[in-house]
């Protein structure tokens, strides 16, 4: 039995749910729509939210569900916030309404446009806080962000998750004699 999908949604106040062709969430952040497979159903009982399968051959798709209906509920809640810091001599950010632009070391600048439902706060032009109630949305903008210039892992520049482990490899050694 899957244990993540046994685990009920606790509901916070403010957090209305709607079950019909999809599982509606709404909340003071905004609305998120999480699709209901076949064999799925969901029972809203005080307070709670339970996700239930009506057979062990929609158990791979069970703590899936229950997980999206997790996300949905914390989003709308709470949001979701995800960091990046840009490390490297010249390179920077900066934003103006919904457009960004990055400056990574290329002969351009880098020019992006936030899907709506994202919100970007950039912190002394190298420290980037993204937020938003769409917790798929987030995590793709902020790997696209991070994408435009990956980490090196010889000189470790370039953009990164705030907290991430780098692993920086030694440069090439001087000629070796025979």
């Amino acid at each position: 039995m899957s244990r993540i999908g046994k685990k009920p949604i606790p509901l916070p106040s403010g957090v209305k749910i709607s079950v019909g062709e999809q599982l509606e969430v709404t909340g003071p952040k905004g609305k998120l729509m999480v699709p209901i497979p076949h064999g799925i159903t969901f029972e809203q009982a005080d307070g709670k939210l339970e996700v239930k399968r009506s057979g062990d051959e929609h158990a791979a798709i069970h703590g899936l569900t229950r997980a999206l209906a997790a996300n949905a509920v914390q989003g709308v809640s709470g949001g979701f916030v995800r960091e990046l810091d840009i490390v490297g001599i010249g390179y920077r950010a900066d934003v103006k309404g919904k457009i960004v632009t990055f400056t990574l070391g290329y002969s351009h600048p880098i020019e992006m446009l936030l899907p709506d439902g994202v919100d970007l706060r950039i912190d002394k032009q190298t420290h980037l806080v993204l937020s938003g109630h769409d917790r798929q949305l987030l995590g793709q903008v902020a790997a696209n962000m991070r994408a435009l210039r990956k980490p090196d892992p010889y000189k470790n520049k370039g953009v990164r998750y705030t907290g991430e482990a780098l692993r920086k490899k030694v440069g090439k050694t001087g000629a070796s004699a025979k």
